[in-house]
Protein backbone atom coordinates (compact mmCIF):
# COMPACT_ATOMS: atom_id res chain seq x y z
CA UNK A 1 0.00 0.00 0.00
CA UNK A 2 1.32 3.45 -0.87
CA UNK A 3 2.31 5.62 2.07
CA UNK A 4 -0.45 8.18 1.42
CA UNK A 5 -3.05 5.41 1.17
CA UNK A 6 -1.77 3.88 4.41
CA UNK A 7 -1.99 7.20 6.25
CA UNK A 8 -5.49 7.84 4.94
CA UNK A 9 -6.54 4.33 5.90
CA UNK A 10 -5.27 4.95 9.43
CA UNK A 11 -7.20 8.22 9.63
CA UNK A 12 -10.31 6.54 8.23
CA UNK A 13 -10.04 3.78 10.84
CA UNK A 14 -9.69 6.26 13.70
CA UNK A 15 -12.53 8.62 12.75
CA UNK A 16 -15.56 6.38 13.45
CA UNK A 17 -13.98 5.18 16.70
CA UNK A 18 -13.92 8.74 18.09
CA UNK A 19 -17.57 9.33 17.31
CA UNK A 20 -17.31 10.52 13.71
CA UNK A 21 -16.72 13.95 12.23
CA UNK A 22 -19.58 15.57 14.13
CA UNK A 23 -17.98 14.64 17.46
CA UNK A 24 -14.61 16.29 16.69
CA UNK A 25 -14.33 19.91 17.83
CA UNK A 26 -10.59 20.48 17.32
CA UNK A 27 -7.61 18.72 15.75
CA UNK A 28 -3.91 19.22 16.50
CA UNK A 29 -0.78 17.14 16.85
CA UNK A 30 2.56 17.25 18.63
CA UNK A 31 5.67 15.10 18.17
CA UNK A 32 3.93 11.77 18.71
CA UNK A 33 0.21 12.30 19.35
CA UNK A 34 -2.96 13.21 17.46
CA UNK A 35 -4.82 15.52 19.86
CA UNK A 36 -8.59 15.79 19.51
CA UNK A 37 -11.17 17.99 21.16
CA UNK A 38 -14.39 15.99 21.48
CA UNK A 39 -17.97 17.05 22.06
CA UNK A 40 -19.02 13.78 23.68
CA UNK A 41 -16.33 11.61 25.26
CA UNK A 42 -18.74 8.70 25.70
CA UNK A 43 -18.83 8.11 21.93
CA UNK A 44 -15.16 7.04 21.86
CA UNK A 45 -14.36 3.32 21.64
CA UNK A 46 -11.06 3.20 23.57
CA UNK A 47 -10.40 -0.50 23.26
CA UNK A 48 -11.02 -0.58 19.50
CA UNK A 49 -8.73 2.41 19.05
CA UNK A 50 -5.91 0.79 21.02
CA UNK A 51 -6.32 -2.37 18.94
CA UNK A 52 -5.57 -0.54 15.66
CA UNK A 53 -2.12 -1.54 14.35
CA UNK A 54 -0.97 2.08 13.92
CA UNK A 55 -2.08 3.17 17.40
CA UNK A 56 0.50 2.78 20.18
CA UNK A 57 -1.86 3.90 22.93
CA UNK A 58 -4.27 6.59 24.04
CA UNK A 59 -3.98 9.25 26.74
CA UNK A 60 -6.80 11.39 28.08
CA UNK A 61 -5.90 14.86 29.30
CA UNK A 62 -7.10 18.31 28.32
CA UNK A 63 -7.52 16.75 24.86
CA UNK A 64 -8.03 13.14 23.78
CA UNK A 65 -4.60 11.99 22.61
CA UNK A 66 -3.94 9.10 20.24
CA UNK A 67 -0.27 8.01 20.22
CA UNK A 68 0.84 7.33 16.64
CA UNK A 69 4.58 7.94 16.95
CA UNK A 70 6.97 10.50 15.42
CA UNK A 71 6.66 11.04 11.68
CA UNK A 72 3.45 9.04 11.40
CA UNK A 73 1.36 11.55 13.33
CA UNK A 74 2.46 14.42 11.06
CA UNK A 75 1.26 12.46 8.01
CA UNK A 76 -1.96 11.06 9.45
CA UNK A 77 -3.19 14.39 10.87
CA UNK A 78 -3.78 16.14 7.48
CA UNK A 79 -5.63 13.09 6.21
CA UNK A 80 -7.75 13.03 9.37
CA UNK A 81 -8.52 16.74 9.05
CA UNK A 82 -9.65 16.22 5.45
CA UNK A 83 -11.91 13.32 6.40
CA UNK A 84 -13.47 15.34 9.21
CA UNK A 85 -14.13 18.23 6.83
CA UNK A 86 -15.67 15.90 4.26
CA UNK A 87 -17.81 14.30 6.95
CA UNK A 88 -19.14 17.63 8.14
CA UNK A 89 -20.01 18.73 4.62
CA UNK A 90 -21.89 15.49 3.97
CA UNK A 91 -23.76 15.50 7.28
CA UNK A 92 -27.50 16.29 7.15
CA UNK A 93 -28.72 19.50 8.83
CA UNK A 94 -28.97 19.08 12.58
CA UNK A 95 -32.09 19.69 14.56
CA UNK A 96 -32.18 22.76 16.72
CA UNK A 97 -30.43 22.32 20.04
CA UNK A 98 -32.78 22.60 22.99
CA UNK A 99 -32.01 24.19 26.33
CA UNK A 100 -32.04 20.72 27.88
CA UNK A 101 -29.41 19.57 25.36
CA UNK A 102 -27.21 22.52 26.20
CA UNK A 103 -27.63 21.94 29.91
CA UNK A 104 -26.75 18.27 29.55
CA UNK A 105 -23.71 19.08 27.42
CA UNK A 106 -22.57 21.69 29.91
CA UNK A 107 -22.96 19.27 32.81
CA UNK A 108 -20.92 16.65 30.95
CA UNK A 109 -18.15 19.10 30.20
CA UNK A 110 -18.13 20.28 33.81
CA UNK A 111 -17.91 16.72 35.10
CA UNK A 112 -15.13 15.91 32.66
CA UNK A 113 -13.11 18.95 33.69
CA UNK A 114 -13.60 18.17 37.37
CA UNK A 115 -12.41 14.61 36.82
CA UNK A 116 -9.19 15.85 35.29
CA UNK A 117 -8.40 17.79 38.47
CA UNK A 118 -6.41 20.36 36.51
CA UNK A 119 -4.58 22.57 39.00
CA UNK A 120 -3.58 26.14 38.11
CA UNK A 121 0.07 25.18 38.29
CA UNK A 122 -0.34 22.32 35.81
CA UNK A 123 -2.41 24.50 33.50
CA UNK A 124 0.37 27.09 33.59
CA UNK A 125 2.96 24.43 32.75
CA UNK A 126 0.84 23.31 29.81
CA UNK A 127 0.82 26.86 28.49
CA UNK A 128 4.60 27.00 28.77
CA UNK A 129 4.90 23.69 26.95
CA UNK A 130 2.53 24.91 24.23
CA UNK A 131 4.91 27.81 23.62
CA UNK A 132 8.05 25.75 23.14
CA UNK A 133 6.89 22.45 21.64
CA UNK A 134 6.12 23.95 18.19
CA UNK A 135 9.77 25.04 18.08
CA UNK A 136 11.12 21.52 18.51
CA UNK A 137 11.24 20.56 14.78
CA UNK A 138 13.39 23.61 14.03
CA UNK A 139 15.62 22.89 17.04
CA UNK A 140 16.12 19.32 15.85
CA UNK A 141 16.80 20.24 12.22
CA UNK A 142 19.20 23.04 13.08
CA UNK A 143 20.87 20.93 15.76
CA UNK A 144 21.62 18.09 13.34
CA UNK A 145 22.96 20.57 10.76
CA UNK A 146 25.16 22.09 13.47
CA UNK A 147 26.53 18.66 14.34
CA UNK A 148 27.20 17.88 10.67
CA UNK A 149 28.93 21.21 10.24
CA UNK A 150 31.12 20.63 13.29
CA UNK A 151 32.14 17.23 11.95
CA UNK A 152 33.06 18.66 8.56
CA UNK A 153 35.06 21.48 10.17
CA UNK A 154 36.99 19.04 12.38
CA UNK A 155 37.78 16.82 9.39
CA UNK A 156 38.68 19.78 7.17
CA UNK A 157 36.20 18.70 4.51
CA UNK A 158 34.14 20.94 2.21
CA UNK A 159 35.46 24.29 3.51
CA UNK A 160 33.35 26.16 0.96
CA UNK A 161 30.16 24.58 2.31
CA UNK A 162 30.65 24.81 6.08
CA UNK A 163 29.97 28.58 6.32
CA UNK A 164 26.58 28.00 4.68
CA UNK A 165 25.83 25.15 7.06
CA UNK A 166 26.82 27.34 10.01
CA UNK A 167 24.37 30.00 8.85
CA UNK A 168 21.58 27.44 8.52
CA UNK A 169 22.28 26.04 11.98
CA UNK A 170 22.61 29.40 13.73
CA UNK A 171 19.94 31.51 12.04
CA UNK A 172 17.02 30.06 13.97
CA UNK A 173 18.77 30.23 17.33
CA UNK A 174 19.70 33.86 16.69
CA UNK A 175 16.00 34.72 16.34
CA UNK A 176 14.42 32.14 18.65
CA UNK A 177 13.29 34.92 21.01
CA UNK A 178 10.98 36.24 18.27
CA UNK A 179 9.31 32.85 17.83
CA UNK A 180 8.94 32.45 21.59
CA UNK A 181 7.34 35.88 21.82
CA UNK A 182 4.94 35.08 18.97
CA UNK A 183 3.85 31.75 20.50
CA UNK A 184 3.58 33.25 23.99
CA UNK A 185 1.17 35.97 22.89
CA UNK A 186 -0.86 33.40 20.98
CA UNK A 187 -1.05 31.06 23.97
CA UNK A 188 -1.98 33.78 26.47
CA UNK A 189 -4.73 35.25 24.31
CA UNK A 190 -3.01 38.24 22.71
CA UNK A 191 -2.12 39.17 19.15
CA UNK A 192 0.79 36.87 18.21
CA UNK A 193 2.59 39.35 15.95
CA UNK A 194 2.67 41.96 18.73
CA UNK A 195 4.29 39.42 21.05
CA UNK A 196 6.87 38.71 18.36
CA UNK A 197 7.47 42.43 17.78
CA UNK A 198 8.19 43.08 21.45
CA UNK A 199 10.42 40.01 21.75
CA UNK A 200 12.35 41.12 18.65
CA UNK A 201 13.68 44.04 20.68
CA UNK A 202 15.78 41.57 22.66
CA UNK A 203 17.74 40.36 19.62
CA UNK A 204 17.93 43.74 17.82
CA UNK A 205 21.62 44.75 17.49
CA UNK A 206 20.77 48.37 18.33
CA UNK A 207 20.19 47.57 22.02
CA UNK A 208 23.98 47.58 22.36
CA UNK A 209 23.72 51.39 22.39
CA UNK A 210 21.46 51.41 25.46
CA UNK A 211 22.53 51.50 29.13
CA UNK A 212 20.31 49.97 31.83
CA UNK A 213 21.10 49.27 35.48
CA UNK A 214 24.59 50.67 35.04
CA UNK A 215 25.56 48.35 32.22
CA UNK A 216 25.33 48.31 28.44
CA UNK A 217 22.79 45.88 27.09
CA UNK A 218 23.84 43.21 24.66
CA UNK A 219 21.72 41.74 21.85
CA UNK A 220 20.05 38.55 23.03
CA UNK A 221 20.40 39.40 26.72
CA UNK A 222 17.66 37.61 28.62
CA UNK A 223 17.09 35.16 25.77
CA UNK A 224 13.95 33.08 25.67
CA UNK A 225 13.03 33.90 29.26
CA UNK A 226 13.12 37.61 28.49
CA UNK A 227 11.06 37.04 25.35
CA UNK A 228 8.50 35.04 27.30
CA UNK A 229 8.17 37.74 29.95
CA UNK A 230 8.03 40.55 27.38
CA UNK A 231 5.28 38.83 25.39
CA UNK A 232 3.17 38.08 28.49
CA UNK A 233 3.44 41.74 29.48
CA UNK A 234 2.44 42.74 25.95
CA UNK A 235 -0.67 40.56 26.20
CA UNK A 236 -1.78 42.25 29.41
CA UNK A 237 -1.12 45.73 28.00
CA UNK A 238 -3.04 44.85 24.85
CA UNK A 239 -6.02 43.53 26.82
CA UNK A 240 -6.06 46.67 28.95
CA UNK A 241 -6.05 48.81 25.83
CA UNK A 242 -8.92 46.82 24.30
CA UNK A 243 -11.03 47.65 27.34
CA UNK A 244 -10.35 51.39 27.47
CA UNK A 245 -9.41 52.59 23.98
CA UNK A 246 -12.40 53.71 21.86
CA UNK A 247 -13.20 51.30 19.06
CA UNK A 248 -12.60 53.93 16.38
CA UNK A 249 -9.02 54.41 17.60
CA UNK A 250 -8.27 50.84 18.53
CA UNK A 251 -6.47 49.87 15.33
CA UNK A 252 -3.98 52.73 15.79
CA UNK A 253 -3.67 53.19 19.53
CA UNK A 254 -3.71 49.62 20.88
CA UNK A 255 -0.75 48.19 18.94
CA UNK A 256 1.24 51.38 19.46
CA UNK A 257 0.74 51.44 23.22
CA UNK A 258 1.31 47.69 23.45
CA UNK A 259 4.71 47.84 21.76
CA UNK A 260 5.69 51.12 23.45
CA UNK A 261 4.85 50.23 27.05
CA UNK A 262 5.97 46.60 27.00
CA UNK A 263 9.00 47.52 24.87
CA UNK A 264 10.22 50.12 27.38
CA UNK A 265 9.68 47.68 30.24
CA UNK A 266 11.63 45.06 28.31
CA UNK A 267 14.59 47.32 27.59
CA UNK A 268 14.83 48.95 31.02
CA UNK A 269 13.91 45.98 33.18
CA UNK A 270 13.10 42.57 31.74
CA UNK A 271 16.26 42.15 29.67
CA UNK A 272 18.44 42.72 32.71
CA UNK A 273 16.39 40.55 35.09
CA UNK A 274 15.93 37.71 32.59
CA UNK A 275 19.63 37.88 31.73
CA UNK A 276 20.55 37.40 35.38
CA UNK A 277 18.12 34.48 35.71
CA UNK A 278 19.42 32.84 32.53
CA UNK A 279 23.02 33.18 33.69
CA UNK A 280 22.05 31.70 37.06
CA UNK A 281 20.42 28.69 35.37
CA UNK A 282 23.53 27.98 33.33
CA UNK A 283 25.84 28.47 36.31
CA UNK A 284 23.73 26.22 38.55
CA UNK A 285 23.53 23.43 35.95
CA UNK A 286 27.31 23.52 35.49
CA UNK A 287 27.91 23.59 39.26
CA UNK A 288 25.44 20.79 39.92
CA UNK A 289 27.01 18.38 37.45
CA UNK A 290 30.59 19.43 38.21
CA UNK A 291 30.25 18.90 41.96
CA UNK A 292 27.55 16.28 42.33
CA UNK A 293 27.21 14.84 38.86
CA UNK A 294 26.77 11.18 39.80
CA UNK A 295 24.27 11.88 42.58
CA UNK A 296 22.41 14.53 40.61
CA UNK A 297 22.25 12.27 37.57
CA UNK A 298 20.96 9.40 39.71
CA UNK A 299 18.14 11.54 41.11
CA UNK A 300 17.23 13.17 37.79
CA UNK A 301 17.27 9.92 35.84
CA UNK A 302 15.24 8.14 38.50
CA UNK A 303 12.57 10.79 38.93
CA UNK A 304 11.92 11.71 35.31
CA UNK A 305 9.29 9.02 34.62
CA UNK A 306 7.20 10.08 37.64
CA UNK A 307 7.58 13.71 36.56
CA UNK A 308 6.18 12.74 33.16
CA UNK A 309 3.25 10.98 34.81
CA UNK A 310 2.46 14.15 36.77
CA UNK A 311 3.01 16.52 33.86
CA UNK A 312 5.75 18.37 35.77
CA UNK A 313 8.43 17.61 33.17
CA UNK A 314 7.06 20.54 31.17
CA UNK A 315 8.76 22.92 33.59
CA UNK A 316 12.11 21.76 32.19
CA UNK A 317 11.40 22.85 28.61
CA UNK A 318 12.38 26.54 29.02
CA UNK A 319 15.41 25.45 31.07
CA UNK A 320 16.58 23.19 28.24
CA UNK A 321 16.02 25.96 25.71
CA UNK A 322 17.90 28.49 27.84
CA UNK A 323 20.90 26.16 28.17
CA UNK A 324 20.93 25.50 24.42
CA UNK A 325 20.78 29.23 23.74
CA UNK A 326 23.62 29.94 26.19
CA UNK A 327 25.98 26.99 25.79
CA UNK A 328 24.94 25.43 22.49
CA UNK A 329 23.54 22.33 24.21
CA UNK A 330 21.61 21.22 27.27
CA UNK A 331 23.48 18.97 29.68
CA UNK A 332 20.26 17.82 31.34
CA UNK A 333 18.55 16.03 28.44
CA UNK A 334 21.08 13.16 28.00
CA UNK A 335 20.70 12.39 31.71
CA UNK A 336 16.90 12.51 31.59
CA UNK A 337 16.95 10.31 28.48
CA UNK A 338 18.29 7.50 30.65
CA UNK A 339 14.76 7.11 32.06
CA UNK A 340 13.76 5.72 28.68
CA UNK A 341 16.66 3.26 28.81
CA UNK A 342 15.46 2.00 32.18
CA UNK A 343 11.98 1.61 30.71
CA UNK A 344 13.30 -0.46 27.79
CA UNK A 345 15.31 -2.71 30.12
CA UNK A 346 12.28 -3.21 32.35
CA UNK A 347 10.08 -4.13 29.38
CA UNK A 348 12.62 -6.72 28.21
CA UNK A 349 12.63 -8.27 31.70
CA UNK A 350 8.82 -8.43 31.67
CA UNK A 351 9.04 -10.21 28.33
CA UNK A 352 11.23 -12.97 29.81
CA UNK A 353 9.39 -13.19 33.12
CA UNK A 354 5.99 -13.74 31.48
CA UNK A 355 6.71 -16.43 28.85
CA UNK A 356 3.10 -17.65 28.79
CA UNK A 357 1.42 -14.29 28.35
CA UNK A 358 1.46 -13.98 24.56
CA UNK A 359 -0.55 -10.76 24.62
CA UNK A 360 1.88 -8.77 26.79
CA UNK A 361 4.86 -10.20 24.90
CA UNK A 362 3.35 -9.08 21.59
CA UNK A 363 2.78 -5.61 23.03
CA UNK A 364 6.41 -5.42 24.13
CA UNK A 365 7.74 -6.62 20.76
CA UNK A 366 5.68 -4.05 18.87
CA UNK A 367 6.49 -1.18 21.25
CA UNK A 368 10.18 -1.91 21.83
CA UNK A 369 11.49 -0.27 18.60
CA UNK A 370 9.67 2.94 19.51
CA UNK A 371 11.08 2.71 23.04
CA UNK A 372 14.63 2.37 21.72
CA UNK A 373 14.05 5.56 19.72
CA UNK A 374 12.86 7.41 22.80
CA UNK A 375 9.07 7.12 22.43
CA UNK A 376 8.15 5.71 25.82
CA UNK A 377 4.36 5.96 25.99
CA UNK A 378 3.54 2.50 24.55
CA UNK A 379 5.79 0.72 27.05
CA UNK A 380 4.79 2.93 29.97
CA UNK A 381 1.01 2.82 29.48
CA UNK A 382 0.86 -0.63 27.92
CA UNK A 383 3.28 -2.55 30.12
CA UNK A 384 5.08 -1.14 33.15
CA UNK A 385 2.59 1.27 34.70
CA UNK A 386 -0.40 -1.13 34.71
CA UNK A 387 1.80 -3.85 36.21
CA UNK A 388 2.95 -1.53 39.00
CA UNK A 389 6.30 -2.81 40.21
CA UNK A 390 8.00 -2.78 36.79
CA UNK A 391 7.35 0.95 36.60
CA UNK A 392 9.34 1.44 39.81
CA UNK A 393 12.16 -0.81 38.66
CA UNK A 394 12.22 1.06 35.33
CA UNK A 395 12.88 4.22 37.37
CA UNK A 396 15.75 2.39 39.07
CA UNK A 397 17.27 1.64 35.67
CA UNK A 398 16.93 5.28 34.66
CA UNK A 399 18.60 6.33 37.91
CA UNK A 400 21.68 4.18 37.29
CA UNK A 401 21.96 5.35 33.68
CA UNK A 402 21.60 8.98 34.77
CA UNK A 403 24.17 8.51 37.49
CA UNK A 404 26.63 7.07 34.95
CA UNK A 405 26.31 10.03 32.56
CA UNK A 406 26.34 12.46 35.48
CA UNK A 407 29.57 10.93 36.78
CA UNK A 408 31.38 11.69 33.53
CA UNK A 409 30.05 15.25 33.63
CA UNK A 410 31.53 15.48 37.13
CA UNK A 411 34.86 14.19 35.79
CA UNK A 412 34.89 16.88 33.12
CA UNK A 413 33.45 15.06 30.09
CA UNK A 414 30.35 17.13 29.37
CA UNK A 415 27.58 15.35 27.46
CA UNK A 416 24.89 17.58 25.98
CA UNK A 417 22.15 17.73 23.36
CA UNK A 418 21.81 20.53 20.82
CA UNK A 419 18.01 20.16 20.71
CA UNK A 420 15.11 18.91 22.78
CA UNK A 421 12.51 16.35 21.74
CA UNK A 422 14.35 13.16 20.75
CA UNK A 423 15.91 10.75 23.20
CA UNK A 424 17.07 7.15 23.14
CA UNK A 425 18.95 6.24 19.97
CA UNK A 426 17.37 9.19 18.17
CA UNK A 427 19.48 11.55 20.30
CA UNK A 428 22.82 10.39 18.86
CA UNK A 429 22.82 12.86 15.91
CA UNK A 430 22.20 15.75 18.32
CA UNK A 431 24.94 15.02 20.86
CA UNK A 432 27.64 17.55 21.61
CA UNK A 433 30.19 18.02 24.36
CA UNK A 434 33.51 19.52 25.35
CA UNK A 435 35.83 16.61 24.50
CA UNK A 436 34.96 15.71 20.96
CA UNK A 437 32.06 13.91 19.36
CA UNK A 438 33.55 10.42 19.73
CA UNK A 439 33.91 10.71 23.49
CA UNK A 440 30.45 12.20 23.85
CA UNK A 441 28.81 9.42 21.82
CA UNK A 442 30.70 6.75 23.75
CA UNK A 443 29.60 8.08 27.15
CA UNK A 444 25.98 8.49 26.11
CA UNK A 445 25.90 5.03 24.49
CA UNK A 446 27.43 3.46 27.59
CA UNK A 447 24.85 5.29 29.72
CA UNK A 448 22.05 3.76 27.66
CA UNK A 449 23.59 0.32 28.12
CA UNK A 450 23.79 0.86 31.90
CA UNK A 451 20.14 1.93 31.93
CA UNK A 452 19.08 -1.11 29.89
CA UNK A 453 20.98 -3.55 32.11
CA UNK A 454 19.99 -1.94 35.43
CA UNK A 455 16.32 -1.72 34.38
CA UNK A 456 16.38 -5.35 33.23
CA UNK A 457 18.04 -6.73 36.36
CA UNK A 458 15.94 -4.67 38.78
CA UNK A 459 12.74 -5.78 37.05
CA UNK A 460 13.75 -9.41 36.55
CA UNK A 461 14.64 -9.95 40.20
CA UNK A 462 12.42 -7.43 42.01
CA UNK A 463 9.65 -6.50 39.58
CA UNK A 464 7.26 -9.36 40.33
CA UNK A 465 5.76 -10.79 43.46
CA UNK A 466 4.55 -14.40 43.53
CA UNK A 467 0.95 -13.23 43.27
CA UNK A 468 1.78 -11.00 40.28
CA UNK A 469 3.50 -13.86 38.46
CA UNK A 470 0.61 -16.21 39.21
CA UNK A 471 -1.89 -13.69 37.87
CA UNK A 472 -0.08 -12.59 34.71
CA UNK A 473 2.08 -15.53 33.62
CA UNK A 474 -0.87 -17.19 31.93
CA UNK A 475 -2.19 -17.13 28.40
CA UNK A 476 -4.36 -14.08 27.72
CA UNK A 477 -6.87 -13.25 25.02
CA UNK A 478 -4.88 -11.54 22.25
CA UNK A 479 -5.15 -7.77 22.40
CA UNK A 480 -1.59 -6.69 21.68
CA UNK A 481 -2.06 -2.94 21.73
CA UNK A 482 -4.34 -2.57 24.72
CA UNK A 483 -3.68 -2.02 28.36
CA UNK A 484 -6.57 -4.35 29.06
CA UNK A 485 -4.39 -7.18 27.75
CA UNK A 486 -2.06 -6.68 30.69
CA UNK A 487 -4.88 -7.26 33.11
CA UNK A 488 -4.41 -3.86 34.67
CA UNK A 489 -6.45 -0.66 34.44
CA UNK A 490 -5.71 1.89 31.77
CA UNK A 491 -4.24 4.93 33.50
CA UNK A 492 -5.26 8.47 32.75
CA UNK A 493 -2.00 10.37 33.20
CA UNK A 494 -2.05 14.12 33.62
CA UNK A 495 1.24 14.74 31.85
CA UNK A 496 2.34 14.38 28.23
CA UNK A 497 6.91 13.98 26.14
CA UNK A 498 7.51 16.30 23.14
CA UNK A 499 7.83 15.32 26.61
CA UNK A 500 7.90 15.70 26.67
CA UNK A 501 12.22 16.24 24.55
CA UNK A 502 12.38 15.44 26.89
CA UNK A 503 11.25 16.15 26.59
CA UNK A 504 11.92 15.59 26.32
CA UNK A 505 11.64 14.94 28.09
CA UNK A 506 10.87 15.29 25.93
CA UNK A 507 10.40 13.36 25.66
CA UNK A 508 9.73 12.52 26.97
CA UNK A 509 9.79 14.44 25.14
CA UNK A 510 9.38 18.07 23.78
CA UNK A 511 5.87 17.73 21.70
CA UNK A 512 4.31 18.81 23.70
CA UNK A 513 1.96 21.84 23.22
CA UNK A 514 -0.50 20.89 23.23
CA UNK A 515 1.87 19.68 25.64
CA UNK A 516 5.44 18.65 25.80
CA UNK A 517 5.70 15.29 24.18
CA UNK A 518 6.43 12.57 26.86
CA UNK A 519 9.57 11.38 25.25
CA UNK A 520 11.78 9.42 27.58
Amino acid sequence: MATEDKNRATAAAILPLVGGAANVSSIAHCMTRLRLGLHDRSLVDDEALKALPAVMGVVEDDTYQIVLGPGTVARVTPEFEQLVEEGREAAPPQAAVSADDLAAQGAAIKAQQKAKNATPFKLFLRKIANIFVPLIPALIGCGIIAGLNGLLVNLGWLPAVTPALAAMASGFMALIAVFVGYNTAKEFGGTPILGGAVAAIIVFPGVANIDAFGQTLSPGQGGVLGALGAAVLAVYVEKWCRRWVPEALDVLVTPTLTVLISGLATIFGLMYVAGEISSAIGTFADWLLSNGGAGAGFVLGGLFLPLVMLGLHQALIPIHTTLIEQQGYTVLLPILAMAGAGQVGAAMAVYFRLPRNESIRRTIKSALPAGLLGVGEPLIYGVSLPLGRPFITACVGGAFGGGFVGLFNQLGDTVGSTAIGPSGWALFPLLDGNHGLGSTIAIYGAGLLVGYVAGFLATYFFGFSKDLLTEFNVSQDPAPSTVAATGGPHPTPEGDADTNRANGPGSTGPDSPDKAPARV
